[in-house]
């Protein structure tokens, strides 16, 4: 099960963190690989690792926000693969500050970001989907898009997020009739490149421990397991699901 040979999967901020965990993820299943993200260098990078295992990696520069850059990195996708079979929108970005103090300038950084990015890569990719009709998309929430928190006053972040969350819904209402699934993961905490220091804090491991059922965050490669889930031929009858992978911090 979970076979992804010839698979052609797109992952949108895949330079690093959680991006760069799951194209190793989909790259050790046999999956081809299309890299999007800005920073170009560790896309290439990324992809001379990858090509090791015997797969197949296309890296196309990408500013998800730019509606024009989107359109170019599908079309150059097409035509390097001729198909996409898998879609990750991963990539986003955030001002942290509460309901309070948060400038107009953030809101909109926050949720073209997190939010119109996810709409211009999904319409663009989905597009080439329909034609095979066959696609998994697979959006990368968060479990702030779930719930609210006292860690940190990051209202748009939450408000991004939540769109997402229903956003997934409504695309996997209106493409299933395309045989395209669309669900959602909304990660916990996790260890990246810009998260590690932080969540290593004696502060933050307290409020883990009182926060998190497992009392620890995500270590790399625990998304995974799920991505692929979504990602196989096996979750044909998997769409609309809102999948948190948190260590339980939404279950209670």
């Amino acid at each position: 099960m979970f076979n992804l040979k010839n698979r052609v999967v797109v992952i949108t901020g895949a330079s690093s963190g959680l991006g760069a965990q799951m194209a190793r993820g989909f790259a050790a299943q046999g999956a081809d690989l299309a890299l999007l993200a800005r920073r170009k260098e560790k896309l290439d990078t990324l992809a001379k690792e990858l090509e090791e295992l015997g797969v197949r990696c296309v890296t196309v520069q990408c500013d998800v926000t730019d509606p024009k850059a989107v359109n170019q990195a599908a079309q150059e996708v097409e035509a390097a693969f001729g198909r996409v079979d898998v879609l990750v929108n991963n990539a986003g970005s955030a001002k942290n500050a509460g309901v309070l103090n948060m400038t107009d300038e953030e809101w909109d950084f926050t949720m073209d970001a997190d939010l119109k990015s996810v709409f211009l890569v999904t319409r663009a990719f989905a597009n080439i989907m329909k034609k095979n009709n066959y696609g998994r998309i697979i959006n990368i929430a968060s479990m702030y898009g779930l719930v609210g928190n006292t860690a940190i006053d990051t209202v748009a972040y939450h408000a991004s997020k939540g769109g997402v969350v229903n956003f997934t819904r409504a695309v996997a209402a209106e493409l299933a009739k395309y045989s395209i699934t669309c669900n959602a993961i909304c990660p916990g905490y996790f260890a990246t490149e810009l998260t590690v220091d932080t969540l290593n804090t004696e502060s933050f491991q307290a409020y883990m421990k009182g926060t998190v059922p497992m009392g620890r965050y995500g270590k790399e490669g625990e998304l995974n397991a799920g991505a692929i889930f979504l990602a196989s031929d096996e979750a044909s009858y998997v769409t609309g699901v809102i999948l948190p992978i948190d260590g339980g911090y939404t279950a209670v």
